[in-house]
């Protein structure tokens, strides 16, 4: 029976057993299991040092998406350029890991209909703000402001961005504090933090951009998506990303494609149940 888990700490919340089994069910995969594990980053090692052969391909959430890097025999383009991967596949040459949030994200905004971005205000310092940075690359962007609640981290994302786009490539980036700052426009408004953050500029924001990506999901709508949906503003959600991302994985992971709608009904049928 091929085996494949999504790895986390905490993992009770994810959304990935749910997506990855009706993608199974859809594409005859019978034989096929996928659960959530719980495992941090200590025991990540010997968790991969664990597995037999009948496992294929791993999701990873926080916090393994740095740190299983020193554990794996490969590691895709996308993945070295934002220092990160939540995916690992498995076979007899050993464990590969790539970064399917970097295509997901690109791939959800276009759903919505975004496809050319060269102004982006991306709020947070963290792997996906990274991520999503990397994801507004892949549509054309050239300029990013960096929101951030602690300069230090901006200033070290701004330098990682800086050094992955080069050459013509090369992307200006902005870093500046929340608050005041966020009183500008840009065509895509992105935010990787907590909604109650964004709460206090959720208006302003959705007044000034065209397009608006929250990778929150749970509870939804937040306050940027309210204020996005009552200024007729485009809005993709972590749900969205969610989906899109998940697609790639099980394509990787069985090398059959699925489409993302399937995975994000699954989602919402969850979500759902569970209020």
């Amino acid at each position: 029976m091929p085996r494949c888990a999504v790895l986390g700490s905490p993992i009770s919340h994810s959304l990935s057993p749910v997506m990855h089994r009706a993608a199974y069910a859809e594409l005859g995969l019978s034989d096929w299991s996928y659960d959530a594990l719980e495992v941090d980053e200590d025991g990540i090692g010997p968790f991969l040092s664990g597995l037999d052969e009948a496992w294929r391909g791993l999701s990873l959430t926080m916090p393994l998406k740095r740190a299983v890097i020193p554990y794996l025999d490969t590691v895709h383009e996308t993945g070295r350029e934002v220092g990160g991967v939540n995916t690992v596949i498995i076979d007899v040459e050993g464990r590969h890991g790539f970064n399917t949030d970097v295509s997901g994200g690109a791939a959800a905004l276009r759903e919505r209909g975004v496809h050319e971005v060269e102004d982006a205000l991306v709020i947070g310092a963290g792997a996906t703000a990274e991520s999503m940075v990397a994801s507004l690359r892949r549509l054309g962007l050239r300029r990013v402001t960096l929101a951030v609640r602690s300069l230090d981290r901006g200033a070290l994302l701004a330098e990682r961005i800086t050094s992955a786009a080069g050459g013509e490539d090369a992307i200006a980036v902005e870093v500046v504090g929340m608050g005041a700052d966020l009183a500008r426009s840009a065509e895509v408004v992105v935010s990787t933090v907590p909604a109650d953050a964004v709460a206090p500029f959720a208006q302003m924001l959705a007044m000034r951009c065209d397009a608006v990506l929250d990778v929150v999901y749970d509870p939804w709508p937040t306050p940027l998506a309210r204020a996005a949906h009552a200024e007729a503003v485009p809005i993709v959600s972590g749900l969205d990303l969610l989906a899109h991302q998940g697609a790639e994985q099980v394509r990787l992971m069985t090398g059959h494609e699925v489409s993302a709608v399937l995975l994000r009904d699954a989602a919402l049928a969850a979500l759902s149940a569970c209020r």
